[in-house]
């Protein structure tokens, strides 16, 4: 489903991740771990196409090279991406985000009968995730605790049902309830043809999914992949050896 090759991504004066490979088939969960500084949030905006990135190399998605494809244009062919750090989106009400990006995807004209049909299914998927269904006609992420704008992302991801799913420190501020939510909606979502890569610190959301790989992320670089057994090295050890090249 996913082949980086060679991935570069670069601000105006510096290169944060450099020379990049990952390939992801289609059903595998794959977890990306690493200290602070590793690159880890800048793989995951360069893979959604975040315009103030110099990006070089080549992303291919289902065979297709995608390295200069917008933003919209990645979304629409079913890539997503839970951020670390969602916006507040000021006059734009969460129901009508939703309802405009998932016809914006569908690109069919929705009557009357689907958007109710939408409406609910929204409203069941916001509970699912442990808030009141009022979130919905609230403004995006205004006002919202740290572990309220979390589970919304996975609200937005529940919905939209993509085909990659990039959820960027999606355990962080969230309680050990909030991250029980977000891994059953994962698990969820979990099929044959559902991709996830999932970039975080620690193992917390981990104890409640199991990875096909696991990979360590030092200074812009890939420097170790192996099974979820790698998750109690990190856990015991931390990245001190990866960092020292062990």
């Amino acid at each position: 489903m996913l082949k980086i090759s060679n991935l570069k991504v670069s601000t105006s004066d510096k290169t944060i991740v450099r020379g990049l490979d990952l390939k992801i088939n289609e059903g595998e969960l794959h977890v990306v771990m690493g200290p602070n500084g590793a690159g880890k949030s800048s793989l995951a905006l360069g893979l959604m196409g975040y315009p103030e990135f110099k990006i070089t190399g080549k992303i291919e998605f289902n065979g297709e090279d995608i390295t200069k494809s917008t933003t919209d244009q990645r979304a629409r062919k079913g890539i997503f991406l839970a951020f670390q750090h969602p916006e507040e989106i000021e006059g734009v009400k969460i129901s009508a985000l939703i309802r405009k990006a998932k016809g914006t995807a569908s690109k069919e004209k929705q009557s009357m009968e689907k958007m109710m049909a939408d409406l609910k299914h929204l409203e069941e998927s916001t509970k699912k995730l442990g808030l009141d269904e009022k979130f919905m006609q609230r403004e995006a992420n205004v006002g919202f605790s740290g572990g309220e704008k979390k589970r919304m992302e996975i609200v937005q991801m529940i919905e939209l049902e993509p085909k990659l799913i990039i959820l960027d420190e999606i355990d962080s501020g969230l309680d050990v309830d909030g991250i029980r939510l977000v891994a059953e909606s994962i698990k969820k979502m979990q099929n044959k043809k559902r991709s996830f890569l999932i970039i975080t610190h620690y193992p917390r959301l981990l104890k409640f999914l199991k990875p096909d790989f696991v990979h360590v992320m030092i200074d812009g670089k890939i420097v170790k992949t192996d099974g979820p057994d790698l998750l109690k090295t990190l856990e015991e050890e931390g990245y001190s050896k990866f960092q020292k090249g062990e």
